[in-house]
């Protein structure tokens, strides 16, 4: 991404902040939907629930408009997530994804965990870029829905 991008980054160390501050749900629901292939169906409630226990989150705004979306969970110290890594579609292969998710993994709530998983079905390259590997070992699920 160019120095003089107008992409600006923000991050919120805790939910309330990144609710109360900046965010129309709607506008996250949104850009899911143009975006995140897995995530075209979650309901606004569903989100706030999911936003309401994040920590950190981390987003990328074209001026006024939401282009990305990165969230983590973490216990501070052994294991931590990221969730729902997302850029517009119109503004892929820029470097934002992969800022998102590199602010997400400074942020002192990520930067001293043991391990720090995430899922994904398409960009597992994108991912080994940012320096994660595949991880076949230990990855187990309990599908409830």
């Amino acid at each position: 991404m160019m120095p003089n991008s107008p992409i600006q980054f923000r991050i919120y160390p805790h939910a309330g902040a990144f609710i109360q501050q900046e965010l129309d749900l709607g506008e996250l629901q949104a850009l899911f939907q143009v975006a995140a292939f897995w995530a075209q169906d979650r309901s606004l409630e569903d989100l706030a629930m999911a936003i309401a226990h994040s920590k950190p989150i981390c987003t990328a705004w074209e001026r006024d408009r939401l282009v990305g979306f990165a969230r983590a969970t973490a216990d501070g110290v052994y294991r931590g997530t990221i969730w729902d890594v997302v850029v517009h579609p119109d503004l892929q292969n820029q470097g934002i994804g992969r800022k998102l998710v590199e602010t997400l993994l400074s942020h002192p709530h990520l930067s001293r965990v043991e391990r720090v998983y995430l899922m994904t079905t398409h960009q597992e390259k994108f991912y080994k870029r940012v320096g994660f590997e595949r991880n076949s070992s230990t990855t187990m699920v309990i599908y409830r829905g």
